[in-house]
Order: structure tokens, then C-alpha cells, then sequence
């Protein structure tokens, strides 16, 4: 339970652990920063680490001149191409394996949602997912599993990252400073994972309520009666 209350603490109030780091550490920061990219998108045990608001409080750094905007930038795009061709081979020669034994490592639901994307989106899953936190965990993972053209998985990743990266880390820069967003960070910071995670909550909550109510699937099918 004291674990799980750090993590929150870390998710609402990662602009101020950031800004201790950054005193703390100096430069070697952006191994940090790194490395917490790195294996929120390369390693399917950690997708908890936080993603868009850690993305979006380093931005808001670079944008107050703490950090260097491109060597940030940089940094970044680099853990999130790596992390997920990383985690792309893991499931391409390693999938089978971790599979079976879901309870130790993989949820079975988290694949499972992420292959119903697939189903939607197709290749397409690669880059929207990035903009999806466990999504962009498991995402490069059941591609790997599913053996997607490593070429093609390129091309999607390379684009995902650029846009997932700049977006935020470019919010943080734009808009992070702006006074009455750098005086309610904190707020905002907590926006930005609802935004993140509201589609996941709400499609669960969709999935239960239509499990208790007998309704339509998602596929249109109705449930075994």
C-alpha cells in the first residue's frame, strides 16, 4: 500500500520531483529521463511509470530554461524509438513464453485490449497508442508477438514517438510557463493523465455496464444468454 501511495505522489506531483532531480543531479537528468521512458515503453512490467506528464514537466523545464529543449527532445525521442523496438522484440522472439505465465508478468486483459485495437486500427495502433498510457506499454509488445514487418513497425514507431514526444514536451515548452499554468502545474499535471487515461476508464466502465446489463459487446454481438 506504501508503495502504491509513492507512485501516486510521484504521478501528481512529478514537476516538483523533477525539479529536485534536476538540483540534485545536474545533467545526468537526461539519463534519467531516459531511462524512465526507456522502460515505460520497452519493458511491459512497468507501465506504470508516468509518460505524458513526466513529458509535459520536462518540457515546462526546457521552456523556463532549466533544461536545453533540444538535447531534452533528443533524449527523449531517443527512450521512446528504443523502448519500443526493445519491447517489439521481446514479444517477437520471447512473446510465447512470457504468455504463459500471464500472472507473473503480462495481464491478460491489458493484451487482450491491446490486440482488440489492433483489430480496429491496425498498424495504425503503433502510433495512436503512444497517446494511450498500458497501451503504449503493450502495444510494441503484441506487435512483436503478432510478428508485425519489422520495417513497417519502424516507420509507425519512428512516427509515433516524434509525434507523442513533441507534442507534449512541446506543450510544456509553449504553455508551461504561462503564469497561471506554471501556478497550478500540479492541476494541470493531473489534467493531462485524466485526459490520458480517461478513454481507458471509460471504455472499461462501458465494458462492466454493458456485462451487467446484458447489452450489446463492442463488437455488436449480444452477450451468451
Amino acid at each position: 500500500m506504501d508503495a502504491i501511495l509513492r507512485t501516486g505522489q510521484f504521478f501528481l506531483h512529478v514537476d516538483t520531483h523533477l525539479a529536485t532531480l534536476v538540483e540534485h543531479f545536474g545533467q545526468w537528468v537526461y539519463g534519467i529521463l531516459f531511462a524512465v521512458v526507456f522502460c515505460e515503453t520497452g519493458l511491459v512490467v512497468t507501465p506504470f511509470l508516468p509518460g505524458d506528464s513526466l513529458l509535459f514537466a520536462a518540457g515546462t523545464l526546457a521552456g523556463a530554461g532549466v533544461l536545453d529543449p533540444l538535447v531534452l527532445g533528443v533524449t527523449l525521442l531517443a527512450a521512446a524509438i528504443l523502448g519500443d523496438a526493445v519491447n517489439y522484440f521481446i514479444g517477437r522472439f520471447f512473446g510465447a513464453r512470457l504468455l504463459s505465465k500471464p500472472r507473473r508478468l503480462v495481464r491478460p486483459d491489458h493484451i487482450a485490449r491491446t490486440e482488440a485495437f489492433y483489430a480496429r486500427h491496425g498498424g495504425k495502433t503503433i502510433i495512436l497508442a503512444r497517446f494511450v498510457p498500458f497501451a503504449r506499454t503493450f502495444a510494441p509488445f503484441v506487435a512483436g508477438v503478432i510478428r508485425m514487418d519489422p520495417l513497417r513497425f519502424l516507420l509507425f514507431n519512428v512516427t509515433g514517438a516524434a509525434l507523442w514526444v513533441g507534442l507534449f514536451v512541446g506543450g510544456g515548452v509553449w504553455f508551461g510557463n504561462i503564469p497561471w499554468v506554471k501556478e497550478n502545474l500540479t492541476l494541470v499535471l493531473v489534467a493531462v493523465i485524466l485526459v490520458s487515461v480517461g478513454p481507458a476508464v471509460v471504455g472499461m466502465a462501458r465494458r462492466r455496464l454493458q456485462g451487467v446489463t446484458g447489452g450489446p459487446q463492442e463488437d455488436g454481438s449480444s452477450p451468451p444468454g
